[in-house]
């Protein structure tokens, strides 16, 4: 029987980070370096995934590999496929981290991020990226684990793939109830598919030894103004939001073999959030 310890340890496999350049990003690379992985930082923005490549290796001393790829582009993903093949020779697990958050301006006194002006060009950029991107890093990444016997994918979804957006949180004084600004719908629909990918992907490719789940974060602070973040922590039991770092023992948890009988789960870790 391993050790609790032993259980944790992530030695020698190859971990893909979607998203790589991002904030989250980073302390999902972080943990798999900790724990003895070999992180590699997988993203559309070059300098940015630099950066975090740079700050991985001064604070951890790994040294990640970083792949340049548009994770909407399946040709993109292949020839990265081959980067990382050539360098590692197999990947053992995938973070689809990868997401558009995007702010939606006021424009001809509309706010687009209302269901009724939402543009359809943002619909699609939005699901191409948040589901489509996972979907096609499964396709691609996925089916090298099923051949090699062994692997895990994890899905970063969302408090809000499980409970609705509280819109009273956007609102801003002054303006007409019609064009008040709100989260706009694809984060939520984006969030709640990748839930739906995890069950999907869980029993696709389980006889390969495949396991799949998703992680739902809560909010976390990235420097949102100090009403917003007072209004959200009054709806949080915990009464704040998340640190970037909270999420890394969730990481641990389902990367290694200490979660080995979890699969197509979504673990809910939002300070209680949702509990109300």
């Amino acid at each position: 029987m391993a050790s609790v310890e032993t259980l944790f340890r992530l030695d020698g496999r190859v971990a893909v980070v979607t998203g790589g350049a991002g904030l989250l990003g980073y302390q999902h690379a972080a943990t798999i370096a900790a724990l003895g992985g070999l992180p590699v930082l997988l993203d559309i923005n070059a300098q940015a995934l630099a950066d975090n490549a740079t700050r991985l290796e001064a604070e951890t001393g790994c040294k990640a590999l970083t792949l340049v790829a548009d994770i909407t582009d399946i040709d993109a993903l292949r020839a990265a496929w081959e980067q990382l093949q050539a360098h590692h020779g197999r990947v053992d697990i995938l973070i689809n981290n990868a997401a558009r958050n995007p702010k939606v301006e006021n424009a001809n006194g509309q706010d687009f991020s209302r269901l009724e002006h939402f543009p359809w060009e943002q619909w699609r950029l939005d699901l191409d990226v948040g589901l489509g991107g996972a979907f096609n890093c499964a396709k691609v990444f996925g089916q090298q684990m099923a051949k090699q016997g062994r692997g895990v994918i994890i899905n970063i979804a969302s408090d809000l793939g499980v409970i609705a957006p509280d819109q009273r949180l956007y609102r801003k004084e002054g303006v007409e109830p019609d064009n008040q600004p709100v989260k706009p719908v694809t984060y939520s629909v984006v969030k709640h598919g990748l839930i739906g990918l995890t069950k999907y992907l869980a029993t696709y490719w389980c006889e390969q030894g495949v396991r799949c789940n998703a992680l739902s974060p809560g909010g976390v602070h990235a420097g949102q103004n100090d009403v917003f973040v007072a209004k959200l922590a009054q709806l949080i039991p915990l009464g704040r939001m998340a640190n970037a770092d909270e999420y890394r023992g969730a990481i641990a948890f389902l990367c290694s073999d200490a979660s080995s009988y979890m699969n197509g789960s979504n673990l809910v870790i939002d300070g209680g959030r949702s509990a109300w």
